[in-house]
């Protein structure tokens, strides 16, 4: 974290917006200095204490910057009281050697309490600040105009050193949230790349497994089958390669009906028994793949995490939802025991406990279109996996994809 502040005050130092806001507020403080000067030089020339004056108010010039820079927080953090009670000292004490004309200090004074006190304290201080002023115009005698400028002027110049100088935070604050938006940015894509890599790889990886292992299998047995299966490990390898450069180029458009006919002979070539029953229109293209790889995602925990023997895949419109649901019998013993008793079990969460994310992804995939995923065992042992997606929000789906 540190390193990222570190990073960051780099960037104040070269970024246009924050340097020009720095150099706003440099040029105030710059422009301050030279009009006390000449004001001391006019009113006491060959004084002795004139060098202790411009002296004095180049040290104001310092808290100032100490308490108006975001850079400074640590210091004002641990020495800002200090800082503070320093620029009171030299706001007033001048005064007895200077006189009026040393009011200008008031504003900055003024500003500095804004900024280091809260709420009521705050204003108090700088009140407090702008009457004091205007008692020291009296004190030393000055017309009721001069008494009106000394006081407009002491809270003018306050207002703008305040305003300064919160002009400079917002502008460094907005370019550190620049930079934390550029890298949550940068995070956010690196998940969506791994997310999609799980979501697409996942499936084909362990349909080249299965076929693999059905091939051995055969290969002495039954020679032409073996080739059929690794004829078809091919096809699937070419289409993990075409997934992962659709990903690659951020286009991941699936088809939900052809996803349906993949896992059928999938599953079938695994001897496991599968009906399919799609009863639907035709689906906005972001609902049509994010269903899609909810079914894919579906049939590879189903292979990777249970020993299935059955499988239904249905997608019927309900109302105003689209709905897609995957049941299949190969839940583990252990939990179908649980189930009998409990009547429900963790269904997304219980591949997650083995190392998978996938059920997880596929429910933040549903929520970006409005959708909920629900999974979990039955009462009557079966696994089902349901996914809902509104098809009235279709309009707006369509401009999401």
């Amino acid at each position: 974290m540190a390193r990222d502040d570190m990073a960051d005050d780099e960037g104040i130092r070269r970024e246009p917006a924050p340097m020009f806001a720095l150099g706003i507020l440099y040029s105030a403080l710059l422009a301050y200095l030279v009009q006390v000067s000449v004001n001391l030089v006019v009113i006491r020339p060959g004084s002795p204490g004139l060098v202790l004056g411009i002296a004095s108010f180049i040290v104001i010039c310092g808290c100032q910057l100490i308490h108006s820079l975001p850079q400074a927080k640590k210091v004002r953090r641990r020495f800002g009281r200090l800082t503070l009670a320093l620029q009171a000292v030299l706001t007033y004490l001048p005064i007895l050697l200077f006189g009026a004309v040393w009011g200008a200090a008031g504003g900055f004074l003024a500003a500095s309490g804004l900024m280091l006190l809260e709420g009521f304290w705050a204003w108090l201080w700088y009140s407090l600040v702008v009457l004091s002023m205007s008692g020291v115009a009296l004190a030393y005698q000055a017309k009721p105009q001069d008494v009106v400028y000394v006081t407009i002027s002491t809270l003018l110049s306050g207002l703008m050193m305040y305003g300064l100088s919160r002009l400079v935070t917002l502008v460094v604050e907005l370019h550190r949230a620049r930079g934390q938006l550029a890298r949550l940015a940068v995070a956010q894509e690196r998940l969506r790349f791994a997310r999609d890599l799980h979501d697409l790889l996942g499936y084909s990886l362990s349909a080249i497994t299965l076929k693999s292992e059905v091939a051995i299998r055969l290969v002495h047995n039954n020679p032409g089958r073996a080739v059929e299966e690794l004829t078809s490990v091919l096809g699937i390898s070419r289409q993990a390669l075409a997934d992962v450069r659709a990903v690659a180029r951020g286009y991941r458009d699936m088809s939900l009906a052809g996803e349906a006919e993949s896992a059928r002979g999938m599953l079938a070539a695994a001897d496991i028994v599968v009906e399919t029953r799609i009863e639907c229109a035709d689906l906005p293209g972001v609902v049509d793949t994010t269903l899609a790889t909810v079914l894919r995602e579906a049939v590879t925990n189903m292979l990777r995490h249970s020993k299935v023997e059955r499988c239904d895949i249905e997608v019927t419109e309900q109302g105003p939802d689209i709905r897609l649901r995957i049941v299949n019998d190969g839940v583990p013993d252990r939990h179908r025991q649980r189930a009998r008793v409990v009547g429900q079990l963790p269904g997304a969460r219980t591949s997650g406990e083995e190392g998978g994310s996938g059920l997880g992804n596929l429910e933040n995939r549903l929520a970006a279109i409005g959708g909920t995923l629900l999974a979990g065992v039955q009462q009557d042992g079966t696994f089902q996996v349901v996914a809902l997606v509104p098809l009235a929000q279709q309009t707006d789906l369509r401009s999401v994809s």
